[in-house]
């Protein structure tokens, strides 16, 4: 840059590109990691309180009332990206390291969602899991009665009420990690893109 400055003074001529101001005070990938880490952690926590918060209420905590904790993550991420393009200010932070962030407090807040909901799942009495299975089979019923008769065969329908009662650790497990990260991502990458300047 100071060759360039040179020539622009000896010759007379404007530069073509100028380096963006504070180019050199754009976050690094450890504060990308960084930031990641506190949101994606700080999200994750807050979910496995809620879960806690719904089995010392009474609640089903591996029911649908876990997607009121899960929509932290979302908000989570889009802090994340926001604090990046603080951070970076007056620059940019790219639409790389602003996807990097939000994506990356996604996916640690999710695994961090999902190892609560293995840990309480085998620290809870096996009647929560039943009670758990007797719920989600009861939705499937009220659901399978709202279809049309037209859409209804009883071969599916039964199919669908076996797997509603035959719900795992495993299963509880793997849905709330697919649906936190499916949330969040949604939320993420559209903010990501548009945090990126």
């Amino acid at each position: 840059m100071v060759v360039s400055c040179q020539l622009v003074t000896q010759y007379g001529m404007a530069p073509l590109r100028e380096l963006p101001a504070g180019l050199e005070d754009n976050p690094s990938s450890g504060q990308v990691t960084q930031l990641a880490l506190r949101f994606g952690v700080g999200a994750g926590i807050a979910c496995a309180v809620w879960f806690l918060f719904l089995q010392f209420t009474g609640n089903n905590p591996f029911g649908p009332k876990q997607l009121l904790g899960q929509f932290l993550v979302p908000l989570a991420a889009v802090g994340s990206q926001w604090v990046l393009r603080r951070l970076a200010a007056p620059g940019r932070p790219g639409a790389g390291r602003s996807l990097a962030v939000g994506g990356l407090t996604v996916l640690l807040a999710a695994a961090v969602a999902a190892g609560s909901v293995w840990g309480l799942a085998h620290g809870v009495d096996r009647s929560v899991l039943n009670r758990n299975q007797a719920e989600m089979a009861e939705i499937v019923r009220v659901q399978q009665e709202i279809r049309p008769k037209e859409k209804r065969n009883k071969q599916f329908e039964a199919l669908e009420l076996r797997q509603a009662a035959a719900i795992t650790v495993r299963d509880l497990v793997v849905g709330t990690f697919t649906r936190v990260v499916l949330l969040g991502m949604l939320v993420a990458l559209p903010a990501g893109l548009f945090l990126r300047k």
